[in-house]
């Protein structure tokens, strides 16, 4: 039995990796596949029985883990970004939060029959979204800039918010179940709330004075914060039951709000920890529905799905943008993308043990409701988004441009070839005399620095799909190769070799392991330097059926080539031997020398 244990929780892993993956690769939310993994591992196949592999410390494992994931959301919840990202935002996060929370909730409680309580607690955890679901969503559908940048904060910060309502309902239900009077029901309630918020402004005010005393070294900064986390939240459910939650989440937004602290290291370790933790606890929460729970609740589901999705979705997106600069395009299809997602889940199946413990009446059907409101989201709104955009005239085109790092000359070479070829181009530097040359050539640019977190809330990353960093500067090279390299993939991210001399591993940045090295490595920013200032241009040359890129090579064997343009319009640049990977109709761009080499 031992050896069947391990080969199911290795088993758990290895599939919460692979949903991850294909998630990944199809451009869809993986809690999509994590759900789907689940139930097919569980109700379907029998394979995975949650309740008999972990016994009794199944809910604390999903109390430890829920406690996790809320804390990594609540970094996130900046307040200062909240009032730094105008009106439209700051009313989704509040009012919007209101409407749809009243909508699920008489929702549910009309068309399945559930007490008011219950349906409460329902409508406030389908509140939340979240980035996980959210951002595949944008990156596949592509809306407009201003639109993106709506939905992405909204989806950021309606999740440690909406979450914080959520503990607050269930905590309301528990102390109503256990207080036999009015004064018990406000003293239980008063206490949870206080032990939460206390424990947890005390919690990470002291964490922070510890980061700022500099008492800990870098690398125990996170384990720190995990012990911290998981200690909170046993303190707070010993002084109050049902106070955990609520103290790690405070803590949390405690925490990423104090001034001078950088928590972006321990954000980062705790978003690859919850990464794991949601592949691996979506399973299990997966398979634990009963089938018969979920169908029992018939139409009156679809019918709370479609309140949801055609009703509460277009009010929250029109009262919230009122006397905003959306268009009524946007607006509609801001109401039209809300998927819930992970919190909403994970919130919903810890509630759901702890109210089945109590034996609260139609404590089984919340996570089945749950489930299907994020099923039905994720998959109405992944199917339809692109084309409602493309409808609606408000989808950017296929993200094939380039974001060029650096305005030197080497840089500022490479943009105006590829803005001659058609494609999009942003070049982004601190350099303002080069960021002037750039405008006087007529390419768009951004001022600052690509890897600074203003340029997270405002630079236009629409359309762009690979990063080319050729600053002068190694570290900035490194910084943008490291960061984009998540939001373009690492095959998409290209950077040069600075020096000719630097070839041994002591003089190489770690930016050219995170990104693919131009020209093979065979030539450097130096070599570049040099051809590029002298007279010379830039020639475009289609590829046919009788004159294939070998041909190509053998007629030109002295031009650099810079960068190769596919059929599709997508860009590949020189890293090694293309043969393979040319076909008839693609373009190769290449340096020449007028007169000369033509």
């Amino acid at each position: 039995m031992h050896g069947n244990e391990l080969i199911i929780l290795s088993g758990l892993l290895c599939a919460g990796f692979t949903c991850q993956w294909l998630a990944w690769r199809a451009k869809l939310p993986s809690i999509l596949f994590l759900l789907v993994t689940g139930i097919a591992l569980g109700p379907w196949l029998g394979w995975l029985k949650p309740d008999e592999l972990f016994g009794d410390l199944l809910t604390p494992m999903v109390s430890l883990a829920v406690a996790v994931i809320l804390y990594e959301g609540s970094l996130t919840l900046k307040l200062s970004e909240i009032r730094g990202h105008g009106k439209v935002v700051r009313k989704l996060v509040t009012i919007g939060v209101v409407i749809t929370w009243v909508a699920a909730t008489f929702s549910a409680r009309y068309f399945l029959g559930w007490d008011l309580l219950l349906a409460a607690l329902f409508g406030a955890v389908v509140t939340v979204s979240g980035p996980t679901v959210i951002l595949p969503l944008i990156r596949t559908v592509r809306p407009t800039a201003a639109l993106s940048n709506v939905l992405r904060w909204e989806g950021i910060l309606v999740d440690p918010l909406g979450a914080i309502l959520a503990v607050l309902v269930f905590n309301f239900i528990v102390v109503t179940l256990t207080a036999a009077t009015g004064d018990q029901l406000f003293l239980t309630l008063s206490l949870i709330i206080a032990v939460g918020v206390g424990l947890g402004i005390a919690a990470g005010q002291a964490f922070g004075f510890v980061l700022r005393k500099h008492w800990l070294p870098d690398y125990l900064r996170d384990y720190a914060a995990l012990a911290l986390v998981i200690l909170v939240f046993a303190l707070a459910e010993s002084v109050a039951s049902e106070s955990g939650l609520l103290a790690v989440t405070i803590m949390g937004v405690w925490q990423t709000n104090m001034k001078d602290l950088d928590f972006d290291d321990i954000l980062d370790f705790k978003e690859s920890l919850t990464l794991v933790l949601v592949a691996v606890l979506f399973i299990v929460l997966a398979a634990r529905i009963d089938l018969a729970a979920l169908v029992s609740l018939g139409g009156g589901a679809i019918a709370v799905l479609l309140v949801l999705q055609f009703v509460a979705g277009p009010i929250r997106a029109l009262v919230c943008s009122i006397g905003s600069e959306l268009g009524w395009q946007e607006r509609l299809f801001l109401g039209w993308i809300f998927p819930r997602g992970i919190v909403a889940a994970a919130v919903s199946a810890l509630f759901a043990l702890r109210l089945a413990e109590m034996s609260y009446p139609g404590a089984d059907k919340l996570v089945p409701m749950v489930f299907t409101i994020i099923i039905g989201t994720v998959v109405l709104q992944s199917l339809s988004g692109r084309a409602v955009a493309r409808w609606l005239g408000i989808a950017n085109p296929e993200a094939t441009g380039v974001l060029v790092v650096g305005a030197n000359p080497v840089a500022l070479f490479f943009a105006r070839a590829l803005n001659e070829a058609g494609h999009r181009v942003l070049v982004t530097s601190m350099s303002w005399d080069g960021i002037s040359k750039a405008r006087m050539a007529g390419l768009p640019v951004f001022y600052g620095s690509a890897v600074s977190s203003y340029a997270e809330r405002h630079m236009d990353l629409i359309g762009l799909g690979n990063l080319l960093a050729l600053s002068h500067r190694p570290g900035v090279n490194e910084l943008a190769c490291v960061k984009m390299r998540y939001e373009f993939g690492r095959s998409s991210v290209y950077t040069v070799k600075q020096h000719r001399e630097s070839t041994h591993e002591k003089h190489q940045i770690s930016g050219e392991t995170a990104a693919r090295v131009l020209f093979g490595g065979e030539k450097s920013m130096d070599d570049l330097h040099k051809i590029f200032s002298g007279d010379v241009d830039t020639k475009t040359t289609e590829l046919t059926a009788n004159f294939s890129y070998t041909d190509y090579r053998e007629k030109h064997p002295s031009r650099i080539v810079l960068f190769f343009t596919k059929q599709d319009g997508r860009i590949r640049f020189p890293v090694g031997d293309m043969t393979d990977t040319l076909s008839k109709g693609d373009r190769v761009t290449a340096v020449v020398s007028p007169g000369v080499d033509q």
